[in-house]
């Protein structure tokens, strides 16, 4: 298993000086936007699609840093129901994908889409109960919508041997493991998850039980490394779905932190035996959103506690149970 961070908090500098910062820290692996909200600081996805040039540059790059690609992330979705952006983000993705078999990288992270309840609607909608029953009318035609979308994306990705890690976030269609395993049956093997913990743990989802379900399918392509902290004097007061603005903190019900910052060393411990029980070996791609901290400080300290969490050797023979 390896310490990975997406770059995009270190992308008003040059690539070079994030590759070395990060690799003076110890880090192993990056995770590099290339569209949607992550934005393509440090890879301009045409430019690098049209010229190999530069892929051959990013290549010397990392081996100069002794760092690996984990995935290339565009986040954005292909599915709203205004036709200019769903093109917008269907052609980042694309691209990605392209862009992620030219530099022989082996997964794109991405987020599901979510559609409009209807075909005449004219924004996203996303549904979280079945009642009144047009809210499950709404679903099962998202649900259609989505389908027809990724079956023909996942064949794309498999013509290019390429994984799509889908990070399930509320607000967008999938948003837990069921869904996401939904979408995996549905299309091909392909699709996975991007396991991000932060936005299962303040809807109450067991983070380890989620790492063991979505192991049994197989279906963990990439993680991303990244806390939650509920403040329970607000949550008790309004729930956890909270649309309090991010940068009004004292007051919202959760928050994204550093890793340790939400929950404390023993459980990432548990996090990655649980990862590494399920077969899971990749990065752990730090993504720092925690507004209570610099980029630099929250990316320094999630590296301290991944340091001591993660193993850097294979698995020994049980040479007692012999």
């Amino acid at each position: 298993m390896h310490i990975g961070v997406l770059t995009v908090p270190l992308g008003d500098q040059p690539i070079e000086e994030a590759f070395s910062y990060l690799a003076e820290l110890g880090v192993d692996a990056v995770e590099l936007g290339v569209g949607g909200w992550p934005g393509e600081d440090h890879v301009d996805r045409q430019q690098f699609l049209e010229n190999k040039s530069r892929r051959d540059e990013l290549a010397a790059l990392c081996a100069e840093y002794d760092l690996a690609v984990s995935a290339l992330a565009t986040h954005n979705n292909p599915l709203h129901p205004e036709e200019d952006r769903a093109d917008r983000a269907d052609t980042e993705l694309r691209e990605a994908i392209e862009l992620a078999a030219a530099l022989d990288v082996d997964t794109v992270t991405c987020f599901s889409g979510l559609p409009a309840g209807g075909p005449n609607d004219e924004v996203p909608n996303w549904v979280t109960a079945p009642w009144p029953t047009d809210h499950a009318d709404a679903h099962e035609y998202q649900w259609e919508v989505a389908t027809e979308y990724w079956a023909n994306l996942a064949a794309f990705a498999d013509n290019h041997s390429v994984n799509i890690a889908i990070e399930m976030h509320p607000n967008m269609l999938v948003y837990e493991p069921h869904g996401l395993v939904r979408l995996r049956e549905v299309t091909n093997d392909r699709i996975g998850a991007n396991f991000d913990p932060s936005h299962l743990y303040w809807q109450g989802i067991d983070v380890s039980e989620a790492i063991r379900y979505l192991g049994e399918h197989d279906a963990i392509h990439h993680v991303h490394a990244k806390d939650t902290r509920i403040y329970e004097s607000n949550a008790h007061e309004k729930g956890v779905l909270d649309t309090t603005p991010y940068t009004d903190e004292s007051d919202r019900s959760w928050l994204f932190r550093s890793i340790g910052y939400g929950h404390g060393e023993e459980h990432w411990k548990d996090v990655v035996s649980t990862l590494r029980m399920v077969g899971y070996e990749g990065a752990l791609s730090i993504e720092h959103e925690d507004s209570l901290t610099s980029s630099r400080e929250g990316l320094e300290k999630a590296i301290d506690v991944l340091g001591r969490a993660v193993f850097s050797t294979e698995p020994g023979e049980a040479y007692w149970a012999e």
